[in-house]
């Protein structure tokens, strides 16, 4: 039976806490700018919501097979035709109920109670969070300008040694979440090679795929069929609330996924497959919304330095600014705290990613509007002062 652990005495201020606190804030009045979540500000593609839309108006929404649709699977597969020059049996493929449902899949149909997993600190705090509370051990590899702000084949020996873990499997998100650092085909190769070569799970998370600026947009999948790969329509395709997603699998890991999805899930909404379908067609409405991250990004690169923060890795993908904040604060968490009540801009704290050193760092979502973020800035260099 698996249990989830007691929260400390001090909590974390999460980034859902934050937008909790923010939603809060704003209903009482105050002029709140949230640049906590990775939220797009611009709704889903129109062809999506007028997908749902006539869905609605026929009346016929209900449970699909387990593992999606098959019009959704057989459209993600020209997906990948198109985008990475890939030819992908529909029946790998898994919709799931967003991403979030997928690594739930994956971790419990891949490893047992006990086994060790590798993610990168700083990363996404939502994976050792759930790897700990399916009873899996987290192996948490440090990631720095040393390695390119990714794993390696030497980091992951090193802190294997240090820890005295065997690695069952190695979780990899480019564009990845807090630092936006995109790992190039090469590194994914040797990644691949590695997991491969040591009998390794290999899981790339891929939600920010269409969301890179700088570097290579390689997937796993062209490097190995072996990997899993896991994305979502919550990011690029502006969909947060749809709460819908997909893995690409290796044929032998469809049925157990399968089953498990059954038993967990039922089916993923078919309301959120009918409009994921259509927003799949969107892409030149979505690269749109893209330029205007791209601005957001540009002015972020010039004016954070400015008024004091130092970027703590480069911003090559996703939507988000890490910032080393030690010239202000060595207590982020307080420093968020504080921003937001005196100031109404909302960030999340770099404890959210790093339990170790986040104190000192803090994260920036630029996935606003452009003159949202650039009011949010403005707030912060007055309020530095």
């Amino acid at each position: 039976m698996f249990s989830i652990s007691k929260r400390s005495e001090v909590e974390p201020f999460h980034a859902m806490d934050v937008l909790a606190e923010a939603t809060k804030r704003r209903a009482a009045g105050h002029p709140v700018i949230s640049m906590a979540v990775g939220q797009p500000s611009h709704p889903a593609p129109q062809a999506a919501l007028e997908a749902a839309r006539a869905a609605l108006a026929e009346g016929r929404i209900g449970y699909t097979d387990a593992l999606g649709t098959a019009r959704l699977k057989s459209a993600l597969a020209w997906h990948y035709k198109d985008r990475h020059g890939l030819e992908i049996d529909p029946t790998r493929i898994a919709i799931t109920t967003g991403s979030s449902a997928g690594f739930n899949l994956a971790f419990l149909s891949l490893f047992d109670a006990g086994d060790a997993v590798a993610i990168a600190r700083p990363g996404y705090p939502a994976y050792r969070n759930i790897l700990g509370a399916l009873g899996l051990k987290v192996l948490e590899v440090p990631v720095t300008a040393e390695t390119q702000f990714t794993l390696t084949p030497q980091s992951l020996e090193a802190a294997q040694k240090e820890s005295g873990m065997t690695l069952k499997g190695v979780l990899l998100a480019s564009p990845a979440n807090p630092t936006g650092t995109v790992t190039g085909r090469d590194g994914l190769q040797a990644l691949a090679d590695y997991c491969a070569a040591h009998s390794i799970a290999f899981i790339s998370d891929e939600i920010y795929h269409g969301l890179t600026f700088a570097g290579e947009a390689a997937s796993a999948l062209e490097l190995t069929d072996e990997a899993i790969a896991i994305n979502s329509f919550s990011k690029y395709y502006c969909m947060t609330g749809w709460r819908i997603g997909w893995m690409v699998l290796p044929e032998r890991l469809v049925r157990p996924i399968e089953r498990v999805a059954q038993s967990l899930y039922i089916s993923p909404p078919e309301l959120s497959q009918i409009a994921a379908t259509a927003a799949l067609g969107a892409g030149a409405e979505l690269d749109g919304y893209k330029a205007s991250y791209a601005t957001n990004r540009d002015l972020l690169m010039r004016r954070l330095p400015q008024i004091g923060f130092s970027i703590a890795s480069p911003m090559d993908g996703a939507f988000y600014a890490y910032l080393d904040v030690t010239r202000f604060t060595n207590d982020s968490m307080g420093f968020a705290r504080r921003m937001l009540a005196e100031i109404d801009v909302a960030a999340t704290p770099g404890l959210d990613f790093d339990p170790l050193e986040g104190n000192r760092t803090l994260r920036l979502s630029y996935a606003g509007s452009q003159a949202e973020i650039a009011e949010a800035v403005e707030r912060i260099a007055a309020w530095l002062k």
